[in-house]
């Protein structure tokens, strides 16, 4: 692989990933539009791996408290932060009972330009409405188990190219009345267990290949995507603290039409 196309991956991984806008959709766009050659399982357990360590340094605080929790449940004490790893955990169990078990049959199947195009616009637009004219009453704090499996929930439609991770939990988070940044805080709490099985189960699938071997571009992957992650994250924490998820619309929509264009033209 080329160092520049390795790059340009890394970025986009590490960019996209916590961001409403698809990073496995503008993967597909980098592999089908401008037509590179697949990266390679290595590659991409790689930038899996470089996202996770970035959503895990931005929250170690809060990671430590929700650690701190579950001692305190076991010890008969429970607080919020017991509460929001309960929370996490109810909002994992679609994925892990559903998700990982047709990840391959839906790559398969909706794994196409044509997908992630119509992906990329409708669920822009259904984000936008839901921002628009959902109130704005509440904290993550205020999450119930039934709320938090909805959004795990929603969480399994990411597995289509182009509707986003991030996206979806985030509008399942506003249509659930959460505010803005604290329905980003809580999908990227939940991307860690969701990009940790990811990671995991790619790497051991390689490993009983016997293809698993640490090379150069894979250090460089791990890399850059955790260093763009980070700064993604921190930025749209700060933009969301005071703004909405417009901006992020529009660039959707404009995706969006750019691919249809590109596929029906």
């Amino acid at each position: 692989m080329e160092l520049y196309q390795l790059i340009i991956l890394a970025l986009i991984q590490g960019i996209t990933e916590f961001l409403p806008i698809s990073s496995s959709g503008h993967l597909v766009v980098a592999s089908k539009v401008i037509g590179w050659p697949d990266q390679g399982l290595t590659i991409d357990i790689a930038l899996h791996f470089g996202t996770l360590g970035a959503v895990l340094v931005y929250f170690w605080r809060d990671l430590w408290k929700i650690l701190i929790g579950v001692g305190k449940g076991f010890l008969g004490e429970p607080n919020q932060d017991t509460k929001l790893a309960l929370n996490l955990v109810i909002a994992t169990i679609p994925v892990a009972a559903v998700g990982f078990t047709a990840r391959d049959q839906v790559e398969t199947y909706f794994r196409s330009i044509e997908v992630v195009a119509w992906a990329t616009f409708g669920f822009g637009i259904l984000l936008w409405l839901v921002d628009k004219v959902t109130l704005t009453l509440n904290r993550i704090e205020h999450l119930s188990i039934l709320h938090s499996f909805f959004i795990g929930l929603v969480q399994l439609l990411a597995f289509i190219p182009g509707a986003s991770r991030a996206g979806v939990t985030m509008t399942a988070g506003r249509l659930l009345s959460m505010e803005r940044s604290d329905a980003a805080r809580f999908s990227m709490l939940l991307s860690i267990p969701t990009i940790a099985g990811i990671a995991v189960f790619a790497g051991l699938d390689l490993y009983q290949k016997g293809n698993l071997i640490l090379q150069k571009e894979s250090v460089i992957a791990v890399s850059l995507s955790f260093i763009s992650g980070l700064i993604a994250i921190t930025l749209m924490l700060r933009w969301l603290a005071r703004a909405n998820f417009t901006p992020f619309v529009i660039y959707r929509l404009f995706l969006g039409a750019f691919l249809l264009y590109w596929v029906y033209r």
